[in-house]
């Protein structure tokens, strides 16, 4: 789906805060993630590694209505979605080994998608993947994964 007017506004409204040097941008190859990596004024290279979670039969419909099929269905907790919060974490151990060397250089932009990128901010964490439930992640906001004291810690979250 494309970004709204709304999300475009919002994805422009990113330019001031993103432009200064990257020692790797990447973004999500998914239409909205890499429309917003554009419109931040992001020179952001395609990474299937940033795909958001494939949700299957959840895919467009709100919790809301999953719930009235299925009572208390939560996307952390369906076993019956194509990919589970271990794959999603899985892919995000694959994504911070792919970065390591980038981010020895300076810092790395990763535009993707919400539960992914929470899911990602758990594993960074060191936490299991299915805490990324833990994790309300705003749209077009910014977060900033870093170590203090040699220790993974969140810095800045939905900025």
């Amino acid at each position: 789906m494309p970004l709204t007017p709304h999300g475009e506004e919002q994805a422009r409204g990113l330019r001031r805060r993103l432009d200064r040097p990257w020692s790797l941008a990447l973004t999500s190859p998914l239409v909205r993630a890499r429309k917003t990596a554009e419109l931040a004024g992001l020179d952001a290279v395609e990474e299937r590694l940033l795909l958001e979670w494939d949700y299957g039969h959840a895919e467009g419909r709100t919790t809301k209505e999953l719930n009235r099929e299925r009572g208390g269905w939560s996307i952390w907790t369906d076993d019956g979605l194509p990919e589970t919060p271990d794959d999603v974490g899985h892919r995000a151990e694959q994504l911070l080994e792919l970065v390591a060397p980038a981010l020895e250089a300076g810092d790395v932009c990763l535009v993707g998608h919400g539960h992914a990128l929470r899911i990602l901010t758990a594993v960074w964490l060191g936490l299991p993947a299915v805490d990324g439930r833990l994790f309300a992640l705003s749209p077009a906001s910014v977060s900033v994964l870093g170590h203090e004291h040699e220790l993974p810690v969140v810095q800045t979250w939905n900025a």
